[in-house]
């Protein structure tokens, strides 16, 4: 098992956040990045094309030996998690939704839950059916935001960036009007963002879903000694990957490199 891989896979550099958490928890472990940067972000895209992109990432995942899959991305999750577990039924495969899920109803004291999410994730209620799912009694309002994966995409996630302050305002407007003690960050490039939101929500508790989905992750796999190693793949435009990564993983080891996908 010491020679496998953790592969984690997602649409851009947004991935890094879990990739950053599993990591910090998990030093041991050997892990593999897959950033398909050719087709980001996965959250405007019809849930056809979702499903032939994520089964493609995991195809190339496949190339290498692996002890277990980690979809770090909410729209793959939501749109084609299932899809992966039917098609490789022997694999250990973890989502970031069901952890996110079940932290937020831990945490909430009013049970009133908010989804920050692609318009992909939001479409599909799985952040809805997975709350529920663990209690029905939860109040929930979703809010699809578009923009925010291409900002952090293109480096603007600062508190202080009146761009990102203004677009920020108007998605929280109506979670803070309805009164939400709680909000999940339920897409994996959010959590770069989350200083800006906690300074324009302070009151309300955030869950980043690159976190939980680590924790769970951390619980599945027994600890072990030593360093793992770190390989990083992109499907597009290696240095602005790199460029990108530097400001999720700021010491970053390992080289990136550029592959193309069938």
């Amino acid at each position: 098992m010491s020679e496998q891989y953790i592969g984690v896979f997602d649409s851009g550099v947004g991935g890094l956040t879990v990739f950053k958490s599993i990591m910090e928890s998990m030093p041991s472990e050997n892990l593999l990045y897959f950033g398909d940067t050719a087709h980001v972000p996965y959250g405007t895209k019809s849930e056809k094309q979702i499903r032939k992109f994520v089964l493609n990432d995991v195809a190339f995942l496949h190339r290498f030996p692996l002890k277990a899959i980690v979809i770090a991305c909410n729209t793959a999750d939501s749109v084609a998690g299932q899809l992966l577990r039917e098609t490789y039924p022997e694999e250990k495969i973890f989502g970031v939704i069901e952890p996110a899920a079940a932290e937020a109803v831990r945490s909430t004291v009013n049970k009133k839950i908010g989804i920050m999410a692609t318009k992909a994730t939001v479409a599909s209620k799985a952040y809805d059916r997975a709350i529920l799912a663990k209690d029905p009694t939860m109040d929930l309002i979703s809010v699809p935001c578009p923009l925010l994966v291409p900002l952090v995409e293109n480096g603007r996630f600062e508190k202080d960036d009146p761009v990102v302050r203004m677009v920020l305002s108007e998605y929280l407007e109506p979670l803070i009007r309805y009164g939400v003690d709680t909000i999940v960050l339920g897409c994996t490039h959010y959590p770069l963002l989350k200083e800006a939101i906690q300074s324009l929500a302070p009151e309300i508790h955030l869950i980043s879903s690159s976190d939980a989905a680590a924790k769970v992750l951390k619980e599945a796999f027994p600890a072990e000694e030593g360093q793992g190693i770190r390989r990083y793949f992109v499907s597009d435009d290696r240095q602005q990957f790199a460029d990108n990564a530097s400001r999720f993983i700021p010491d970053l080891q390992g080289e990136i490199e550029q592959v193309t996908l069938e």
